[in-house]
């Protein structure tokens, strides 16, 4: 069998592997609860496993071997913040979001704010941003697939949509938590298990540092994946607003928030977010270990921009015959889980806002949650096909400042200002994501001018974060008439333990848009 042959092999399992998962929690999945947040019944351990599976997109998988490949160890910052970003979310978000009984990000708004106009912009940038992250799952998927054994892009990402839709059709949350979890473990896998063997040869060969291995001949990088850190003429705000953007991004991400509605409470919240710092902690050892070793035994990926397929091509390089064709195979599957693990979540995620609040009076309960799914997936499908690759990267530094500047400050100040107003939220959001889309964008339209303008464009996360803050509390501040009526009351639902709210006899906090 030739190594496309094993490449598609590795694919066809992983599908097969996530349909035969995905029809385990069909059977579960039978009320409205089980597909929006599974019930609320998933236990820390598998909810973390989920998380990390969703979390861990082909920007992972693939970008950060690539980055290091050609840029070094100061790409490491990007992994450090993507992981770190869990850190603020458990202080300062975790349990609080879980209490407010939401369903959704605009659930909390309108809950929080009481407002319909905060619940109509979130659930718009929910849609937006989900959509952003969505069209570059599918494209990349097309383009990983082509590469490897030859097909037309479009297959993939075809394919990837296909196994998506069916899986959140029939299971909702309940079915994609077993199959996110899934797919988190077999990510890892897929790195670690060829890992060994490229170690052992590179331990033969003399264990030679790639440190020590100069890649200035090898032309120039081209990395499609994550914009990097080089380039910039300054570089260390540049830093500063990556892991600004990575840090505070990572909470207003709609799929990753929403699957903290699924914890049975608050400290359950807490935990999962303590397995998933483990989690991720112990998958992002690996990829800079491809990068090092692409430096050695694949330097000519840098010169042919395709920095990114190190992970892919590196074992059968270094593997003659058929065990390296076998292992590639096994990080392909390992890419495609990638796609298909985050496509999951964000599918979850703009389901759920679209039947909402454009669905629900229609359709109401599962049928308006199925009928938001298929529209979540097949508009981002369609730009995915008729339009040329965005890059990963450049969708997730967009939709990471995006969130940064938009969500993030919404949370935040939601959950510990009971000052904030709907007008304030607004204008925050409004101010903060305006300026954060328009930047990213145009750079990405090459529209930046060179100097401080061309690095606040490219990276703004560092200035539009803090004014959307700004503008939020300054605006809040001057309509002091807008305080929701129970604000206070709002205040200490989400605060308080679970524990001592059922010895007062209050209720637990259910879906407040109910």
């Amino acid at each position: 069998m030739t190594a496309a042959g094993y490449s598609v092999l590795g694919v066809t399992a992983v599908f097969v592997a996530t349909l035969a998962v995905g029809a385990y929690g069909w059977r579960f999945s039978r009320t409205t609860s089980d597909f929006f947040v599974a019930s609320r019944t998933v236990r820390p351990g598998l909810n973390a496993s989920a998380i990390g599976g969703e979390y861990l997109s082909a920007a992972s998988f693939l970008g950060v071997a690539g980055l290091v490949l050609a840029f070094g160890t100061e790409m490491l910052w990007y992994p450090v913040g993507w992981t770190a970003g869990y850190l603020v979310l458990l202080v300062l978000v975790a349990a609080p979001l879980r209490r407010s009984g939401a369903y959704t990000l605009p659930d909390f708004a309108e809950s929080r704010l009481e407002s319909r106009g905060v619940r109509r912009l979130s659930a718009l940038l929910v849609v937006a941003i989900g959509w952003l992250y969505l069209m570059p799952q599918f494209q990349g998927a097309g383009l990983a697939l082509a590469s490897t054994t030859g097909t037309g892009a479009w297959l993939g990402g075809v394919l990837v949509a296909t196994v998506v839709l069916v899986n959140v059709l029939f299971g909702g949350m309940r079915s994609i938590t077993f199959v996110q979890a899934f797919q988190y473990w077999l990510k890892l896998t897929a790195l670690l298990f060829p890992l060994l063997f490229m170690a052992t040869i590179w331990l033969g060969d003399g264990g030679v540092s790639p440190a020590s291995v100069d890649i200035g001949d090898a032309g120039a990088p081209g990395d499609s994946w994550v914009s990097p850190l080089a380039g910039s003429s300054h570089e260390l705000y540049t830093t500063y607003s990556i892991i600004i953007a990575t840090f505070l991004g990572t909470m207003g991400l709609p799929h990753v928030v929403v699957r903290f509605y699924t914890n049975p409470d608050g400290a359950a919240a807490r935990r999962t977010t303590l397995f998933v710092l483990a989690l991720l902690g112990l998958f992002y050892l690996l990829p800079p270990v491809y990068g090092g070793l692409g430096r050695l035994y694949a330097p000519d990926l840098i010169a042919s921009g395709r920095t990114e397929s190190v992970v892919l091509e590196l074992p059968a390089r270094m593997l003659a015959g058929t065990p390296g064709d076998l292992l590639s195979a096994l990080t392909t599957a390992g890419a495609f889980a990638a796609f298909l693990s985050t496509s999951s979540g964000l599918t979850i995620a703009v389901a759920g806002v679209i039947s909402q609040d454009v669905m629900g009076r229609r359709f109401g309960g599962v049928r308006a949650f199925q009928a938001g799914a298929v529209v979540a997936v097949l508009v981002p499908l369609g730009l995915a096909l008729l339009t040329e690759g965005v890059g990963v990267a450049q969708a997730v530094g967009l939709a990471f400042a995006f969130a940064a500047s938009t969500f993030c400050p919404l949370l935040v100040l939601g959950i510990w200002w009971r000052r904030l107003t709907d007008v304030g939220a607004i204008a925050g959001m409004l101010v903060g994501g305006g300026c954060a889309g328009g930047a990213v964008l145009g750079t990405l339209l090459g529209a930046a001018p060179a100097g401080w303008p061309g690095a606040l464009l490219a990276q703004p996360a560092a200035w539009t974060v803090p004014l959307a803050f700004l503008t939020m509390v300054v605006v809040s501040l001057a309509t002091p008439r807008r305080v929701p009526r129970h604000a206070a009351r709002t205040m200490v639902r989400l605060h308080t333990p679970e524990a001592v709210q059922l010895d007062r006899g209050t209720p637990a906090a259910g879906n407040p848009s109910r």
